[in-house]
């Protein structure tokens, strides 16, 4: 048995086209099959915890976190680069359990329209060079994550281990042959059934038998060549159409389902492979770059707008509806004929480019072939679509650890059973009162107006409002209104003279109130100014006024004399900046070249301008730096508007001389 799956596993199993000895000897699987293991959300048990299930085979080509393995190294590669690879790795960082591909199909399953031309793919950017939008790996985790605020810390409603069963049926059909262990299940989707098919569930097994086709050799698909579109007798076969459109992106194939017989070598086995008998893939640019969704879509939500983009963007929405619906009409025949047709179109712009209504159209939302990928799709390509057809008619072989699940059943219940603590009810939020509300406005307004230095508007609102100017910040217990407590704190800590001594001489606020730190005004101020102008209003003020000493303000000074002292210290300034360039020049005197020293010929001597002994020829950019030093940034610039003035009036006096 082990070298017969070992077989199969090697060589992936065709739907239509299974092995006598697994066909005559295949059973449906009922009660104890994979979905009824403690199946949640439709799906098995073994399905929505990877870790306790295994593949069918061991080995390098397989996904010990999803719990997969792969038949190619093509198939590995787009499992790691896929977004329910990328969630599995977001899920074990945060100590959650991955999830199977069905649960994940159906987190996704409502995401936005915005998301449908965006998934991963083996590209990087989109076809216009800009980069891609939003993923739906990325949207999924944002949802969850708001979903999860607005539980305020609650369970996730998404999170798979909480998910109840729904009343829809699970995906796979499940089955059971003695030509593999007992522990190994056979899975084929439900969707490759008809409707009629389905609803006869216990003719399963007759309903495959049937299915079966013979193999054929692989022949040239004979075309019309004036159209290039396969004649009639060529999907004469049982055969089916795959189509997926989204974000611009269009692709569509049909497919025979009879395999096709080739010889890899002249004694090697026969390779089943897949007979295209038409495909055809379209790309527009309609969808808003870092913005997401259609242009119709935004211009049906907020108007329509009348950017370049814009119309570009409705020009080709327009144009892609209509190459779709001229394709579909010239595979009118193909589509009529087939036995399935799957169809991936979210989003009503999307349905409507399929199924209008309009003239002639040959898709119609009543068909009852029609029907969904049951699994999670990429960007519409055609090597999508192959991947789909292929994951869609392969034999699914599981493989379940018995043992082991009932070891982790085990568990579960006891630690179900086990006492829980009660979960505390969290704290009631405070409602904040109007008399609260109405402080929280006064100081974001009031803080707002200091730090723009807004003395006028700041007096009027302290007026216009009744307000104290010894109004106290709230909340208090913020770090920055524990610091800054009050209109003169903060002023003080901002270093503003002018509100300083406005707040002292016109509103009146108190110099001896205390902050948290027991800190008055005057001890936050940073600068020579502002504690001046505390000194100055304690002067106009009059001693009498506060207990000045309980402020830690210095001794009165008038405001003459802090004015005089301002001058004087200006004039100090200038005359340090004077003797700093003096002494710079006699410097530059000092160390320059001596009489009598050889002077290297620069261009100057080149064009027979010699230089005069004992000078030092400068450059350009140190006369611009020596004649702008000293000045002020205004006096600079309009030396330098000066210079670029005479520089074009030479440039243009050149050109007069040329002509």
């Amino acid at each position: 048995m082990e070298q017969r799956k070992e077989e199969i596993t090697k060589r992936p199993l065709y739907i239509y086209d299974l092995p006598t000895d697994i066909l005559t000897t295949l059973t449906r699987k009922e009660g104890d099959g994979p979905e009824q293991a403690g199946a949640t959300n439709s799906t098995t048990d073994e399905e929505s915890r990877p870790e306790s299930r295994t593949e069918s085979t061991d080995g390098s080509k397989s996904c010990s976190l999803c719990g997969v393995t792969f038949y190619t190294v093509e198939d590995q590669r787009s499992h790691v680069r896929s977004d329910l690879h990328g969630y599995n790795l977001k899920q074990r960082i945060r100590g959650a359990n991955p999830v199977s591909e069905t649960d994940f199909e159906k987190l996704v399953g409502d995401l936005n329209e915005s998301l449908s031309g965006s998934d991963s793919s083996d590209s990087e950017d989109d076809e216009d060079g800009g980069p891609r939008k939003e993923t739906t790996l990325s949207a999924l985790l944002k949802k969850q994550a708001a979903i999860s605020s607005q539980n305020n810390g609650e369970e996730d409603e998404f999170t798979p281990k909480k998910m109840k069963r729904g009343s829809g049926k699970p995906p796979l059909l499940w089955f059971t042959t003695p030509s593999l262990p007992n522990n190994a299940y056979l899975g084929i989707y439900r969707a490759i059934f008809t409707n009629a098919e389905q609803e006869n569930e216990a003719a399963a097994l007759d309903i495959l038998r049937q299915k079966q086709l013979s193999p054929k050799p692989q022949t040239k698909v004979p075309t019309d060549p004036s159209t290039r579109l396969p004649l009639p007798e060529a999907y004469k076969g049982p055969h089916m159409f795959l189509c997926m459109i989204g974000g611009g992106h269009f692709a569509a194939m049909v497919v025979s389902l009879t395999p096709k017989q080739t010889k890899s070598s002249a004694s090697g086995p026969l390779n089943r492979e897949a007979t295209i008998l038409a495909h055809k893939t379209f790309h527009r640019y309609t969808t808003r770059r870092k913005q997401g969704g259609s242009q119709s879509a935004n211009d049906s939500a907020k108007g329509a707008a009348h950017s370049a983009g814009s119309s570009l963007r409705r020009y080709n929405e327009q144009a892609l509806t209509d190459e779709v619906r001229l394709l579909l009409q010239d595979w009118k025949g193909m589509i009529d004929t087939s036995e399935l047709l799957f169809i991936r179109a979210t989003g009503n712009t999307n349905r409507r480019t399929l199924f209008g209504p309009y003239d002639s159209q040959v898709l119609r939302q009543n068909d009852p072939r029609i029907r969904g990928f049951p699994f999670s799709t990429r960007r519409a390509t055609q090597n999508e679509l192959m991947r789909s057809y292929v994951e869609l008619t392969r034999v699914k072989v599981l493989s379940v650890d018995k043992a082991a699940l009932l070891a982790a059943q085990q568990v579960e219940s006891s630690k179900s059973s086990a006492s829980k603590p009660t979960k505390q009810a969290p704290a009631a939020k405070h409602k904040l009162s109007e008399e609260e509300e109405t402080a929280l406005l006064h100081t974001s307004q009031i803080q707002s107006l200091i730090r723009r230095s807004k003395l006028p508007a700041l007096l009027s609102y302290l007026k216009t409002n009744s307000l104290s100017p010894d109004f106290k910040f709230t909340p208090e217990d913020t770090q920055q209104n524990h610091h800054a407590s009050t209109s003169l704190h903060l002023a003080s800590s901002q270093n503003s003279a002018p509100l300083v001594a406005g707040l002292l001489t016109k509103a009146g606020a108190d110099p001896t109130v205390l902050n948290g730190d027991d800190k008055t005004p005057f001890d936050l101020a940073g600068d020579r100014s502002t504690r001046d102008a505390f000194r100055v209003a304690r002067s106009e003020l009059g001693e009498s006024k506060w207990n000045w000493e309980s402020t830690h303000i210095p001794s009165a000074l008038s405001r003459s004399d802090a004015e005089s002292r301002n001058l004087q210290e200006k004039k100090e300034e200038a005359k340090k900046e004077e003797e700093r360039r003096k002494a710079e020049a006699e410097r530059l005197k000092e160390e320059g070249p001596k009489v009598g020293e050889k002077m290297p010929l620069g261009k100057a001597a080149g064009r027979g301008r010699a230089l005069a002994l004992g000078q030092v020829q400068k450059t350009a950019q140190e006369k611009r730096e020596e004649e702008s030093r000293g000045l002020t940034p205004e006096m600079r610039m309009r030396l330098e508007r000066e210079r670029r003035a005479r520089a074009a009036e030479e440039r243009m006096k050149r050109v007069a001389g040329a002509r």
